[in-house]
């Protein structure tokens, strides 16, 4: 069965994208992935546990706009301890995400590489269609313990940082 694709669902630069899978929203399941670490193992989501739990999904951590939003949630959640498991997501290479976690001296999220098969893209209905090279589109998802998803932004414009506020309101309304 082909995935489903929304046209022009979100703009990059001003033009419009697509993306391949469902449009998540708050209430439904939190579908399953496969993704790798960056010891190179495997995590699927019952892998992530029963905490709270940020998926912070950008194009690339070596663009600008990926690297401001990653060491936001990264401050940003500090606060929080251990009550929430933080992620960041991107068909980066899981050694270029930890060489970037290194440098900015991360350390309370978690690399996720979606390189492996895409699944976390086509399933969280971030994968972008029509570009040269395989992307996913800026978003966040904020899943309970029971993985029902409570919160979620797809951002738009892909160039444009996410609302750092609701993503936190509602991860600090969950844990």
């Amino acid at each position: 069965m082909a995935a489903e694709v929304r046209k022009g669902e979100v703009t990059m630069k001003g033009n419009p994208i697509d993306l391949v899978g469902p449009k998540l929203k708050p209430g439904d399941k939190a579908p399953d992935f496969q993704v790798v670490n960056d010891g190179l193992g495997t995590v699927a989501l019952k892998d992530t546990g029963d905490k709270t739990k940020l998926f912070s999904v950008v194009p690339s951590l070596d663009t600008p706009v990926c690297s401001i939003q990653t060491k936001k949630f990264a401050e940003s959640i500090n606060e929080l301890g251990d009550k929430v498991a933080a992620y960041t997501i991107s068909l980066d290479l899981p050694f270029a995400m930890k060489r970037f976690c290194a440098d900015n001296n991360i350390k309370n999220l978690t690399n996720l590489s979606d390189v492996h098969n895409h699944s976390f893209g086509e399933h969280y209905g971030v994968l972008i269609q029509g570009l040269p090279i395989p992307l996913l589109a800026r978003a966040i998802f904020v899943v309970d313990g029971s993985n029902t998803i409570k919160h979620v932004e797809i951002v738009p414009e892909i160039a444009s940082e996410p609302n750092y506020d609701a993503a936190l309101a509602a991860i600090k309304a969950t844990v």
